[in-house]
């Protein structure tokens, strides 16, 4: 192996362990709390080493935002308008529970840009994000108006799906002191919960 596929190898290491690091130290700390000392230390290497792959906490920030946007909408992506209504919503619901369980660190990391006034990712709140919940929210409506769920807001369905479900991982540490310790995983208690509740919300009035 040439000394270039060698470096090449380890900056990829490096750069995963950055954003490793980056993670949880914003996770933890938020934007304002984090420092790129303290992402350093948490990734192993020196500032100057870290500087050498990002020039900037904004860049390291910007980077693991750009790529949780992705994964953050493809649960709603995966909602079929040719599915069956009650179930596509039940199953998008129990998609963002599981993300919530996975991938915590991630969903703090949004929330916490969200609560600053989502300065790094506006202008993908008010066009990517806008333009699916328009379109998921239009399917939704058109299942209510031929009678196949109840009559609801589609955008206040969606709005509740998300603090329900996001809930558990960004209050983890409260969810888990309420339950009290050697309670089982609040994921499968939470997962019975929110599908007998937007069951029951969901259905047709014939079907009450």
């Amino acid at each position: 192996m040439s000394p270039e596929q060698a470096r090449t190898r380890i900056q990829r290491r490096n750069r995963r362990a950055i954003l490793e690091a980056a993670l949880e130290v914003f996770s933890q700390h938020g934007f304002r709390g984090a420092t790129l000392d303290r992402i350093a230390t948490e990734a192993g290497l020196s500032k100057p080493n870290l500087l050498y792959y990002f020039p900037s906490k904004e860049a390291i920030h910007e980077t693991l935002l750009s790529g949780l946007l992705e994964t953050w909408l493809a649960p709603l992506k995966a909602l079929d308008a040719a599915g069956e209504p009650v179930p596509e919503i039940l199953g998008y619901v129990r998609r963002k529970l599981l993300m919530s369980r996975d991938y915590p660190r991630e969903s703090r990391l949004f929330a916490n840009e969200i609560l600053q006034g989502a300065p790094r990712i506006g202008v993908t709140l008010e066009g990517a994000l806008k333009t699916l919940v328009d379109e998921k929210a239009a399917v939704i409506a058109g299942w209510a108006a031929e009678g196949r769920i109840a009559e609801v807001d589609p955008y206040h369905l969606i709005f509740s799906i998300w603090a329900l479900t996001q809930h558990y991982a960004d209050f983890e540490v409260q969810v888990r002191a309420v339950l009290g310790p050697g309670t089982p995983d609040p994921y499968e208690g939470a997962e019975r919960h929110l599908a007998t509740l937007f069951g029951r919300l969901l259905a047709p009035e014939d079907a009450r």
